[in-house]
């Protein structure tokens, strides 16, 4: 048992702070008390101690770069007072999976170093399960995970007897304890899909609770109907829906009020929320700036594309006439060309004596497509203002990967939370609301069970904070991080 003995309680609800004593027994809180007079295996003096329940983060990608695997305890969120992540964001997830294919992550995780020995969700909870995972990881049903299994990189609509066969394997990921469905409309292998068939494909959640998280047709010239798209989607399947990183990009700043503003008057009639990081930089895969005619045909056809001597000359005029502001662009990661890490793509060029474009396509061939960069294309004024938005969300749509030399980590896979609540308290928002919006929130919206409040006999995911920064976490009961060291065994759960 674990007794934390009057320390500074905000319990998740939004309630005033109060003190108090909570027990711990096995993974379970106890009580929650004035007074606790019971001897316990671990005392922990709670003065100058708040404690508040484990935060969730609800856009991750530890399951995209596959860290989950090559880096099971998750310290970066641990570390932030993270305790649960959601992953199978934008379209993409571990599972179900029809025929053992991770196709759907390549842009973001080597797939073929992975030994693929699950299908379903049920069987991915077991393989999780033995990994010993330092955080509780739920995960929504990727979109074109089970689409790229029935049709590949076809550009079409699925046929009837695809659909039934797509809406039964989401009935029974749901079964298995799968959050809901994530589209990546602003993909390649997504932005073709009709509004028609994911209609169709949502019918499932009239027999299941759920949620739909979406990344956007597009973020820039056409955000508005995209929003709209969203919206409407909201309301004719009654779903919780979650706009995934909605952001101010420069440039579009008044599109993004606009589609705020519509947002909110919708809010009668769909239940709509967004999910938001506090930093103002983007990561891109490098794909995504090739000309959205050229991202076609997966990897493969990309650079099948990208060498033909016809089509060569056409990508390069309408990149030099795009909204890229490529100098601004830094290589975060390079498949095979950890040297190049943290260099611009201007030095890159450079040093090849390349014109820049020349030197952005040669990255492409080089790394296969296997390439990303850090850009900063986000207001962060604007930014800062919609972190206090009520139906904002915070999540940091990123993974927890190991230090290594061929990864650049960006700020938001270590500092979102912390950076969100310091922002907030700049805002003189009171702590207890800025705790509920990122812990009992989310779990309702999630529909995750007994998570995200101090309460008698809900999971014991605590975080004590000394000075607003993280002194310890306990998850599922356990001491995962003491005085800002991790625990070598992860207590994390599936969910």
């Amino acid at each position: 048992m674990i007794l934390i003995k009057s320390v500074q309680i905000i319990d998740g609800s939004g309630k005033p702070a109060f003190r108090g004593d909570i027990l711990i027994k096995d993974d379970r809180i106890s009580a929650v008390s004035n007074f606790i007079g019971k001897k316990a295996d671990t005392i922990i003096d709670g003065l100058g101690l708040t404690a508040v329940p484990g935060f969730i983060d609800v856009n991750t990608d530890s399951d995209h770069y596959l860290s989950l695997f090559s880096n099971p305890l998750q310290k970066d969120f641990l570390l932030q007072g993270v305790t649960t992540i959601i992953g199978g964001q934008c379209g993409a997830s571990l599972a179900p999976l029809l025929y053992g294919s991770l196709r759907a992550i390549r842009k973001w995780g080597d797939v073929s170093q992975m030994n693929i020995d699950w299908n379903t969700i049920r069987e991915l909870k077991e393989v999780l399960k033995r990994l010993k995972l330092g955080v509780n990881f739920g995960t929504l049903v990727g979109y074109v995970t089970i689409r790229r299994d029935l049709v590949g990189s076809e550009i079409r609509d699925l046929t009837q007897p695809e659909i039934e066969i797509f809406q039964h394997s989401l009935f029974k990921a749901l079964d298995d304890g799968a959050l809901g469905l994530s589209t990546g409309l602003g993909y390649s292998h997504s932005r073709n899909i009709s509004y028609s068939e994911i209609k169709k494909i949502l019918t499932v959640f009239s027999k299941k609770p759920g949620v739909y998280t979406t990344h956007l047709r597009d973020e820039q010239d056409n955000l508005i109907e995209s929003v709209r798209e969203t919206i409407q989607m909201a309301q004719e399947s009654g779903l919780p829906t979650i706009i995934s990183h909605f952001r101010p990009i420069l440039g579009f700043e008044s599109k993004f009020q606009e589609a705020l503003k519509i947002i909110e008057e919708s809010l009668d009639k769909g239940n709509i929320y967004f999910d938001v990081n506090p930093f103002d930089m983007s990561v891109l895969p490098i794909y995504t700036l090739l000309p959205v005619w050229a991202q076609e045909g997966g990897f493969e056809g990309m650079l099948k594309i990208l060498g033909d001597e016809l089509y060569r000359p056409r990508i390069i005029s309408e990149i030099s006439k795009s909204d890229w502001v490529l100098d601004n662009l830094v290589i975060a990661e390079a498949q095979g060309y950890s040297n190049i890490i943290d260099k611009t793509l201007k030095e890159f060029s450079d040093n090849r004596d390349l014109n820049i474009i020349e030197g952005l396509l040669l990255l492409m061939e080089i790394t296969r497509m296997h390439a990303r960069f850090f850009y900063k294309n986000i207001n962060q004024r604007v930014l800062e203002e919609v972190l206090s938005h009520p139906r904002a969300l915070i999540g940091s749509n990123s993974a927890s990967l190991k230090d290594q030399p061929s990864v650049l980590r960006p700020k938001r896979a270590t500092e979102t939370f912390g950076r969100f609540l310091e922002i907030m308290e700049q805002k003189k928002a009171p702590i207890e609301d800025s705790i509920k919006r990122i812990t009992s929130v989310p779990a309702k919206i999630f529909n995750i069970s007994k998570r995200g409040l101090l309460q008698e006999g809900w999971f014991a995911d605590v975080v004590l904070l000394k000075d607003k920064n993280i002194a310890e976490v306990i998850v599922n009961g356990r001491l995962a991080v003491s005085n800002g060291k991790v625990s070598e065994i992860g207590f994390g759960s599936p969910l």
